[in-house]
């Protein structure tokens, strides 16, 4: 790994603004530290994206554009993790510490341990490749559930369409074996779910509605429930439970569904997660740059 900028010293303060008031509301209030501001971090990427932190709380992210993987610390040093990502969307540490990507340069689902070596996990169903996986989150017993909307892309081959009849959602086991576990989206994108893994969330980000799910012991998704009016590219949760959505900006909701406010950033976001050493930096990817907040709250894996 190479340190590419270390920026603690040019961090732009950038007041935090919210869309209901200029003030905080009382129900943000709750869980931003006082008087917190959103910082960048840095800038100069084409598409930030897949914040995912590692068990020092040190947060990978991705910018895709440029086939790239960074690596985030609490001294905002910015290092390159030297791997070819395969042009890797979301991100997730397994329980060994191995970073599991979504791979958009073929549409495949790989693992990547910290020398670099890569494990391809999925990249068909039914006998044809993926749309293209977007995002993932682990449950607690090992199981790895992703979004595979569609978003052509133009280091695809050419003439390459959408293969599967739907894009949905597929739970790989750590034996290998793929289920389709949920479709009927317009665009599958963000998804999470609950530390005790009871609970699975799932963005609809073209249809603006984020559903809820219960998850089955087989791995199986049950219950499906309205949740948000939103539509989501990423999201994350914390200890409270509160289940954060980037759009337009950061939007917060209770885990009873009821909007507790939104932090506008100064670029639109694309995804977040809670990063630092106690789990209580919000970290934000959006467009160009990445931002941090400094939370009350604790962020959960």
């Amino acid at each position: 790994m190479k340190t590419i900028m270390r920026l603690s010293t040019l961090c732009l303060f950038i007041s935090l603004s919210l869309s209901t008031s200029a003030q905080k509301p009382d129900q943000l209030r709750k869980i931003i530290k006082p008087n917190a501001e959103v910082e960048k971090i840095a800038s100069g990427f084409a598409f930030t994206e897949g914040p995912a932190p590692d068990k020092k709380g040190q947060v990978y992210f991705t910018d895709q554009p440029n086939n790239k993987i960074y690596i985030w610390n609490e001294n905002d040093e910015i290092m390159e993790f030297e791997v070819d990502g395969e042009r890797a969307n979301g991100l997730y540490f397994d329980h060994d510490g191995q970073l599991v990507a979504c791979a958009d340069y073929r549409n495949k689902l790989i693992k990547i341990d910290l020398k670099g070596n890569k494990t391809v996990l999925a990249d068909s169903y039914d006998g044809n490749h993926l749309n293209g996986p977007n995002d993932l989150w682990i449950h607690p017993n090992g199981n790895i559930y992703i979004t595979d909307s569609y978003y052509h892309r133009p280091w695809w081959p050419e003439g390459q369409v959408q293969a599967q009849d739907e894009r949905a959602v597929y739970c790989v086991t750590p034996k290998g074996k793929m289920s389709r576990v949920a479709d009927g989206f317009v665009m599958p994108n963000g998804i999470i779910g609950t530390p005790d893994g009871s609970t699975l969330y799932v963005a609809d980000i073209n249809d603006k509605k984020i559903w809820k799910y219960d998850i089955q012991q087989d791995g199986s998704l049950a219950n499906k429930t309205f949740f948000a009016p939103e539509g989501s590219d990423g999201m994350t949760i914390d200890h409270q439970g509160n289940v954060y959505l980037t759009n337009q900006a950061v939007s917060v909701y209770s885990k009873d569904g009821v909007k507790l406010g939104a932090i506008q950033i100064p670029e639109q976001p694309a995804n977040l997660c809670f990063g630092g050493k106690n789990r209580k930096t919000l970290f934000v990817t959006a467009r160009t740059s990445v931002y941090k907040l400094a939370m009350k709250v604790m962020g959960v894996q």
